[in-house]
């Protein structure tokens, strides 16, 4: 007897609908065939035990399974249930009649229970897409799925709760989330906020205004002056995410297992700390079983490099193309895959080995030579692709010792949400491709935007010119000081880029004077 289940496959962010079909006759050989991995393979006997030990006999005839279409690439461990589902109902042990519809994903225990999968989200929207009736996904991945509306998802914990829904024994209600209720009230729940830091007012400024435009950020500081500190607190004065943002982040997670199973929604930006040791694959995504890297899994987020020149010289290099394109291509002898990742990079240092160069408090035991070799772990067109330089000083025991806090994250993320608004209803008359803006803020400007929306006057033209011949600056700084300049402006509610917002972009590029290691902070 021929029967078909329904199943899908992750590849990237593309998911493939799979018809698991299911033919048994009188023989004794079993045959999987479908481009299925290792543990799609393994799955007879995963299923023979879930069989046995509930109760149920794996047939002994021949079993031929195939997962349409066959020359898509099958991984995990997902296909479990609905090839075990197909062979109890080929074998004429269940009613085959709803097959139809509905999807099937799970992994399948020697016990019978189901185990989280990857990709629940991504694939409801599939299933969605494709007018299933309804989703069965193991109890631990119900929320992330059910976050998808007009779809019924049902969670379920056993084998055997699966066989006696599809017969129409039990009537389980499916999984609902209030998707939009939960979203909103966990959007500004932060457990680090800018009250805590005392002092560093300049740097506040410029995370301010790093956050006001999607600007990349470095901070260059001794230890213990709060580098990694005000970096981690950046996600609590960037704008909320958007319903849309957030499933898309969603997804990436979702796909890369990084999901929190007791909720629905990625409700905050995300922000990723790799270790300096971390790899390439690590970093940008791939690998065996192509997976999503860090770079995408700050997507919409923040993507941390503390103690930038530790981390391996080759890893940072391959953060070039992600930085302008926003997306990340990954292509193998046996697969290409294409992850977005739109984040800001925030990085911090030392300013030389020892970590004391130009702090007042401490004595450098650095050479010059040593101090430019440890800044030359940073290549150049990397630090061009950084639209803001900040330099900071250890706090004084005076501001340290004040009991009064800081200005709140609240304040300061209501000045950037003012300054996010202005950039997205100037860029909403740009053309639309594929029903959504391109550009959202300053930093994903085009060359063109930046001389149509963030031309300077006679005057500043002057002073950037003055710089450019005095710095060495390249074309691609050039437009990265118009870009910074554009959101300051907007933070001030300027309709045009003036002197004052040029001299202070000017003022964050910093690590572009040749003399630096020299001249000192």
């Amino acid at each position: 007897m021929l029967v078909k289940t329904y199943s899908a496959a992750v590849n990237g962010l593309e998911v493939t609908t799979v018809t698991v079909e299911v033919s048994i006759t009188r023989g004794v050989l079993f045959h999987l065939t479908g481009l299925g991995d290792t543990a799609v393979k393994e799955s007879r006997d995963r299923i023979a035990a879930a069989m046995l030990n509930n109760g149920l006999k794996f047939p002994i005839a021949d079993i031929t399974i195939n997962l349409s279409p066959a020359d898509i690439k099958k991984e995990g461990s997902g296909y479990d249930l609905p090839v075990a589902i197909g062979i109890i109902a080929s074998n004429e042990k269940m009613n085959a009649d709803r097959l139809k519809d509905y999807m099937l994903v799970g992994e399948l225990g020697l016990d019978g229970k189901l185990q989280p999968i990857r990709g629940a989200l991504p694939i409801a929207i599939q299933a969605r897409k494709e007018k299933f009736r309804g989703l069965i996904v193991p109890r631990q991945n119900e929320r992330e799925a059910a976050v998808v509306n007009n779809l019924d998802v049902y969670g379920m914990d056993n084998i055997l709760d699966v066989i006696n829904f599809l017969n129409g024994e039990t009537h389980p209600e499916p999984c609902f989330i209030d998707t939009r209720r939960e979203f909103y009230e966990q959007q500004y729940r932060y457990d680090l906020d800018m009250a805590d830091v005392r002092g560093q007012e300049n740097v506040k400024r410029a995370l301010e205004v790093a956050a006001a435009g999607g600007h990349n950020l470095i901070m260059v500081g001794p230890p213990g002056s709060g580098k990694s500190m005000m970096a981690k607190r950046l996600p609590s004065i960037l704008p909320p995410l958007s319903l849309a943002e957030s499933l898309e982040t969603t997804q990436i997670h979702s796909i890369a297992g990084k999901t929190d199973r007791n909720t629905s929604l990625i409700s905050q930006r995300p922000f990723r700390s790799p270790h300096h040791t971390i790899s390439q694959v690590a970093l940008v995504g791939g690998g065996n079983n192509p997976q999503p890297g860090e770079i995408s899994l700050a997507h919409n987020g923040v993507l941390f490099a503390d103690e930038l020149p530790e981390f391996n010289k080759s890893t940072l290099e391959v953060l070039r193309q992600p930085l302008e394109d926003r997306k990340i291509t990954i292509s193998r002898a046996k697969y290409t895959i294409e992850y977005p990742c739109s984040f800001m990079f925030v990085a911090s240092m030392n300013p030389c080995p020892c970590g004391y160069y130009g702090d007042p408090t401490h004595h450098c035991v650095c050479t010059p030579g040593q101090i430019e070799r440890y800044l030359n772990k940073i290549s150049g067109p990397l630090l061009d692709r950084i639209d803001i330089h900040c330099e900071i000083q250890a706090v004084p025991f005076a501001e340290l010792s004040k009991m009064q806090p800081g200005e709140p994250s609240a304040a300061i993320r209501e000045r950037v949400i003012k300054a996010r608004q202005i950039q997205e209803a100037r860029f909403s008359s740009l053309p639309k491709q594929g029903g959504q803006v391109r550009v959202h803020c300053n930093a994903q400007m085009t060359e063109r935007m930046v001389h149509q929306f963030a031309e300077p006057d006679a005057a500043s033209l002057d002073m950037l010119r003055m710089a450019m011949e005095r710095l060495k600056l390249s074309a691609r700084a050039y437009s990265r000081i118009l870009k910074v300049a554009r959101t300051i402006a907007d933070l001030e509610g300027s309709e045009k880029v003036q002197s004052q917002h040029i001299a202070e972009a000017i003022g964050y590029r910093n690590l572009d004077r040749g003399d630096w290691a020299e001249r000192g902070i």
